[in-house]
């Protein structure tokens, strides 16, 4: 029994027969000033009394596997898209299939809740942000759409319009399954920005829509607010993003490779840099329509702190991350990030938390 009184157990699957634990723990990272656009070389922690950097501005503070191969209350806890804050050092994971997870301070499970649209059917859940009022809102690749839900599941007034273009296909342009992919709320809960994981047909590769909505505060409907256009690097996709305490936008970047292994970057984006692409009809590679990012790390150099992996990766420690929540800050730049992976409910793949510690370019 784990807390909370309920049935928190392992899934039958071949490949683990134990569970798997790599909580690790600080190493009392002194943060960089600057981001070179290249990241540092990471050093083992071992090797030099430092700490586990991935990059002058990434160190890695641990990994966790607990969650991997686990159910809770016969719910496998699997497909983990999303996290958001849910107070108390605890955290909501999100599953695609349109579970939404309570996690303890200890990242035990302690609540499931089905969440459902407004005719029943289950969401395509991929993106999750916590409101100033304890709401949340979620996007869902089946549409796409964004949800206003309580914590219970409950479905909430206020889900906003999305423009035509962004629905998928054949109603939109939109590729499918590759939506809304990412969702983050400003730190002053006025702007809500929902992620494009794909190209909409016409635009040039690899350039994504972010769309926003504005509001004029807690509570006050969301309206259609400026889009921004993002280029992924090659190969990649957005499966998340995340809003900094200044306005920024942290932006994950995720693509597989058969037998490479998994890519996963970091980037810092400000979209006050931006123009407003929503009346372009068809995005070109033009750099003066895309917002300017700033690499904070490839998480293929962070140090592997002793991490295996099912399938072959550059890197152990990587897998399909997903998930991405801003859980304290330090100022303005100082933040503790946690990332999660997407399991895909697949034995080659493993539910993973990593906790960062992530300082951001100072801003001119």
């Amino acid at each position: 029994m784990r807390p909370g009184g309920a049935s928190y157990g392992r899934r039958v699957n071949p490949r683990r027969t134990t569970t798997a634990l790599a909580l690790v723990a600080v190493l009392g990272a002194t943060a960089a000033t600057g981001v070179a656009s290249t990241p540092a070389a990471a050093s083992g922690p071992a090797a030099t009394g430092g700490p586990a950097r991935c990059s002058a501005a990434v160190a890695l503070r641990g990994f966790d596997d607990r969650l991997d191969e686990t159910t809770f209350r016969g719910q496998d806890v699997a497909g983990l898209s999303a996290l958001a804050p849910a107070g108390s050092g605890r955290l909501f994971a999100l599953s695609d299939r349109s579970v939404l997870f309570t996690l303890d301070a200890r990242h035990d499970v302690v609540a499931a809740v089905p969440l459902r649209d407004a005719a029943g059917a289950e969401l395509d859940s991929e993106g999750l942000a916590a409101d100033r009022d304890g709401s949340l809102w979620v996007s869902s690749e089946t549409g796409p759409q964004v949800l206003h839900v309580a914590p219970d599941g409950r479905l909430l007034p206020g889900a906003p319009d999305v423009p035509a273009a962004l629905r998928t296909a054949p109603a939109g342009r939109a590729p499918a399954n590759q939506s809304f992919e990412g969702l983050a709320l400003s730190a002053d809960g006025r702007t809500l920005t929902a992620a494009g994981e794909g190209a909409l047909a016409g635009d040039a590769t690899g350039v994504l829509r972010f769309q926003t909505w504005r509001r004029d505060g807690v509570g006050a409907p969301f309206r259609l607010g400026p889009q921004l256009a993002y280029a992924a690097d090659p190969g990649l996709g957005v499966p998340e993003v995340a809003a900094t305490p200044d306005g920024r936008l942290l932006v994950l970047e995720r693509g597989f490779l058969d037998q490479v292994g998994n890519t996963v970057r970091l980037y810092v984006v400000d979209p006050a840099a931006a123009p407003d692409v929503a009346a372009v009809g068809e995005l070109a590679a033009d750099a003066a329509q895309i917002v300017p990012k700033t690499l904070l790390a490839d998480l293929v150099t962070c140090p592997p702190l002793g991490a295996t992996a099912e399938q072959p990766q550059l890197n152990p420690l990587l897998d399909n991350v997903e998930g991405m929540v801003v859980r304290s800050a330090r100022g303005e730049r100082r933040l503790r990030v946690s990332l999660v992976s997407d399991d895909n409910q697949r034995p080659t793949q493993t539910t993973r938390l990593y906790d960062l510690d992530v300082t951001l370019p100072t801003t001119r």
